[in-house]
């Protein structure tokens, strides 16, 4: 029986070729952010009922309200989870779920509160909101925004927020670079 070159070169050992943009890339950090948001969600639940408990006040009601209590602790503390891929990003919080084509961006602005957000829309009216922190300490995660953004940008969609992208990517590119001399010692 005879094989093929391409045949015999798959039976010792060649690898396929690597199909990277079809990987969908998540927050690196959101494990970790997750773990801290349950840690102090059941810490004050631990907590408070052990003091209860301690002080013989401990009723049913009041188990019900410091469940409820940590609980909304929990709700305020659960971090978005950000995905994106070839093409679009998704925002996932603890009940709700955004995507938005970054192709189709039309507008990336600033919302300044208590704490800053990126909002980004697409031509098809789908709405993102997230913390810029997220795109900064994930180089891999920015880059399929950004290079959404590029094509957006040069289609001529991009019309409201294209400094504020430039910017951010600015700031990224500084960090990954201090990041490299930080780690060959040449800071």
């Amino acid at each position: 029986m005879r094989h093929s070159a391409r045949t015999r070169g798959a039976r010792v050992g060649r690898w396929p070729a690597r199909p990277t943009a079809t990987v969908t890339v998540t927050d690196r950090n959101w494990t970790g952010e997750l773990r801290a948001a349950l840690f102090c969600s059941f810490g004050l639940a631990a907590l408070v009922l052990t003091i209860d408990a301690a002080n013989s006040t401990l009723t049913p009601a009041r188990t019900a309200m410091w469940v409820g209590l940590s609980l909304l602790l929990h709700a305020v503390l659960h971090p978005q989870r950000v995905t994106a891929g070839p093409g679009w990003l998704a925002v996932r919080g603890l009940v709700r779920r955004a995507h938005v084509c970054t192709d189709l961006l039309v507008s990336a602005r600033r919302a300044d509160g208590v704490a800053p957000r990126l909002v980004l829309r697409d031509a098809l009216g789908g709405r993102v909101e997230l913390d810029p922190k997220i795109l900064t300490g994930n180089p891999l995660l920015w880059h399929r925004v950004e290079t959404g953004a590029a094509r957006a940008r040069a289609s001529g969609l991009l019309v409201c927020g294209d400094e504020l992208l430039r910017g951010l990517g600015a700031r990224v590119d500084g960090d990954v670079a201090k990041a490299v001399f930080e780690a060959s010692g040449l800071d």
